[in-house]
């Protein structure tokens, strides 16, 4: 993999793929592309490690650097982002012009996430956001996409909502009695997933499965 391009590498997903992605000796280079400059990054002293500042709403403009594979983690809550509209903006409208983008730069390999229980047609709106998410970007033409669609992301959130903090805890308490598919998954075993399948270049579309994710 010369160079992987990053969509959303300062969120929980984003910042444990970047960590893994800086230690594969297979990757040349690390191009993250974010709203300003994280200095958490820029403190790293990774040379592999490059920072592109773009404007969102203008991503089809953005100076966008040639990579073999674009590793898309954008994702919000319709709480932080403020309304239904804002969120999907986020969730859906900035995923798919990132990938048209590395699309239009010479990307072949597309590898990104969305949640357990997507479909375009289900009754909840998050889920449905998503599924359409999903439907859209597997149709830009790259020659392989990856979708991860993991449960609860268990991780070190900088703000950990109590509802997520409280169905954690009662994930690990009962963790046998919960099926697979529905337990938590922590944030590095998303991050493999991503690195390990796109690095794979198969073609077509795949879809990991939240259970293909537990790591015990």
């Amino acid at each position: 993999m010369p160079g992987a391009c990053v969509v959303g590498a300062t969120g929980l997903v984003g910042r444990a793929l970047v960590a893994q992605l800086v230690q594969d000796k297979a990757v040349d280079a690390v191009h993250l592309m974010v709203r300003r400059v994280d200095v958490g990054f820029a403190a790293s002293g990774q040379a592999k490690v490059v920072q592109h500042v773009i404007d969102f709403d203008q991503i089809a403009q953005a100076d966008w650097p040639a990579c073999e594979v674009l590793f898309c983690c954008l994702g919000t809550t319709i709480k932080t982002a403020g309304s239904q509209a804002a969120f999907r903006r986020v969730d859906v409208d900035y995923v798919i012009a990132s990938a048209r983008r590395a699309r239009q730069t010479g990307a072949t390999q597309l590898a990104v996430v969305s949640a357990l229980g997507a479909s375009p047609t289900s009754d909840v709106f998050y889920n449905r956001i998503k599924g359409e998410m999903e439907g859209a970007v597997a149709s830009l033409g790259f020659h392989g996409v990856t979708i991860v669609r993991p449960s609860l992301l268990d991780g070190d959130r900088k703000e950990m909502r109590p509802a997520e903090r409280v169905a954690l805890l009662l994930m690990k308490i009962g963790k046998l009695f919960v099926p697979k598919k529905y337990r938590a998954v922590t944030v590095a075993a998303v991050a493999s997933a991503l690195r390990a399948s796109a690095q794979l270049g198969r073609q077509g579309v795949h879809i990991i499965e939240s259970d293909q994710l537990q790591t015990a």
